[in-house]
């Protein structure tokens, strides 16, 4: 089940993204920049900042199996632009599908608001994450500019298919 996150998910959230980023960042940045408890609390803030938002400004979803926490979305509209700041799976659910429910009740929150173009920021060394965009029409940025570690990928957001 894909649901709107509550306050009441902000721990749950803040431990599902330690966990999964521990995957991509262990061995390549320093452990303190993306786990112990000084960065948990850093997440934390920073979801409880997201969930707080307003229709018009973002939006965090959860996605939950049999009670658990499985995985979180978040996405920001400022100054015209809209971003996906955050998709994360806990690693203990992958390739169940959640990523890709996620994605889609993202997808369907953006046709929605009328938003048709969406950009994501992906750290470089995260090949799983670069191929699950790949998978679902995210390009790379026409520059070919990083944003630092990260690359910048874009997504055209196209009406469902009329059915017949």
């Amino acid at each position: 089940m894909i649901r709107t996150a509550q306050p009441a998910d902000l721990d749950a959230i803040a431990a599902l993204h330690t966990r999964a980023r521990a995957t991509y960042y262990r061995g390549r940045i320093p452990e303190e920049a993306y786990g112990g408890a000084a960065e948990l609390e850093r997440t934390r803030e920073g979801w409880s900042r997201a969930v707080a938002r307003t229709g018009a400004d973002g939006g965090v979803l959860c996605a939950v199996r049999d009670g658990e926490l499985t995985g979180v979305a978040a996405f920001r509209t400022a100054d015209g632009e809209t971003t996906l700041t955050q998709l994360h799976v806990d690693p203990a659910h992958w390739r169940r599908g959640t990523g890709a429910a996620l994605h889609e009740a993202c997808l369907d929150a953006w046709r929605r608001a009328g938003i048709r173009r969406v950009r994501l920021e992906v750290y470089e060394h995260n090949l799983r994450a670069q191929a699950f965009y790949a998978h679902h029409g995210w390009l790379p940025d026409a520059s070919g500019a990083p944003a630092g570690s990260h690359r910048i990928l874009w997504l055209t957001v196209e009406e469902p298919a009329a059915r017949e």
